[in-house]
C-alpha cells in the first residue's frame, strides 16, 4: 500500500486511489480557507487543490496543463492538482498558502 506523508501525518491507500479523495477521506483538505467549500469537486478545473508532490507520479495530464498554465498558477512552479493524481507510490504532499495553494515560499520556489 502506498504511504502518503502530509505534514506529520502518514496515511495509506490502495494503489491507484485518487490523491484528493484519499486526503479528504482522512480529514486532510488539499484546499485553503474558503476554497474548501468553493471548488470544482475534483474535475480539475479550479486549481484550488494544487500541491507540491515529492515522489514518483505520472507527467501532467491535459487538465493539469490547461489549469496550471493560468494565473495565479505557473507550469514552472512544479505544483500538481491533487484531484488528478492517482497514487501508485509513496508520496510526500506539501500544501502552500494562498487561495489556490500557489504561494510558494521564496526559498522553496
Amino acid at each position: 500500500m502506498p504511504e502518503i506523508s502530509y505534514g506529520n501525518r502518514k496515511i495509506y491507500c490502495e494503489p491507484g486511489a485518487n490523491l484528493r479523495k484519499v486526503l479528504i477521506d482522512n480529514g486532510i483538505y488539499p484546499h485553503n480557507g474558503q476554497s474548501r467549500y468553493v471548488n470544482c469537486m475534483g474535475s480539475g478545473s479550479c486549481g484550488t487543490c494544487a500541491v507540491k508532490i515529492i515522489g514518483k507520479i505520472p507527467p501532467l495530464n491535459e487538465k493539469e496543463k490547461s489549469r496550471l498554465a493560468v494565473p495565479p498558477h505557473h507550469l514552472s512552479n512544479g505544483l500538481r492538482l491533487s484531484c488528478q493524481i492517482k497514487v501508485e507510490n509513496d508520496l510526500r504532499v506539501i500544501k502552500y498558502g494562498g487561495f489556490w495553494g500557489h504561494e510558494i515560499p521564496e526559498e522553496k520556489a
